[in-house]
């Protein structure tokens, strides 16, 4: 069984996902990491010369791939929901869960990524704040409809949260393994 984090941009799933990874002493994987690695350059270079419909396909491959991942925790980017069939797929072998935080937050921690630009290119041709407050409110019925279950990241500690996370995933274990 993996452990699937989902949300949007800035919500904490790299950060989280690598702690969660090493509390569980599962291997960690980011789908924009291997999108990267498959392509040979950055995500912001990748969508500036080819596009979002080139990064999107190659993040369905990627999540393809992870199909025959176990036990692991994966952190997904923040567009994967919105393909049902990476969806189904990632729910095929896994929890999803779905990492959110407010505006604010989101906003000061993309702002604070060294990786800035080149990790996390512009979405639309707004700025900042109106992009995220507009995107975030288009893609939230696509992370409940995914999520397992939610965890809020706002103003909260990464260590309260990967706890929260494993009690919770453990909560869920034991459920299914009683008779």
């Amino acid at each position: 069984m993996n452990i699937v984090l989902i949300g949007y941009r800035g919500t904490g799933k790299s950060t989280v996902g690598k702690q969660l990874a090493e509390k569980c002493q599962l291997v960690f994987y980011d789908t924009d990491d291997l999108v990267k690695m498959h392509c040979g350059q950055s995500i912001g270079s990748m969508i500036d010369e080819k596009g979002w419909d080139f990064f999107r396909k190659r993040e369905k491959e990627a999540v393809r791939r992870l199909l025959q991942v176990h036990g692991a925790v994966i952190a997904t980017g923040g567009g994967v929901v919105l393909d049902r069939e990476n969806v189904d797929r990632l729910k095929q072998r896994g929890f999803l869960i779905w990492l959110d935080a407010d505006v604010q937050t989101i906003i000061r921690r993309i702002q604070a990524d060294s990786a800035g630009k080149q990790q996390r290119p512009p979405l639309s041709g707004h700025d900042l704040n109106e992009e995220t407050r507009t995107l975030l409110q288009e893609r939230i019925p696509f992370y409940r409809r995914a999520a397992d279950f939610s965890v809020d990241t706002t103003n909260r500690p990464v260590g309260e949260i990967v706890d929260e996370i494993y009690r919770r995933v453990k909560e869920v274990l034991a459920c299914q393994e009683a008779p």
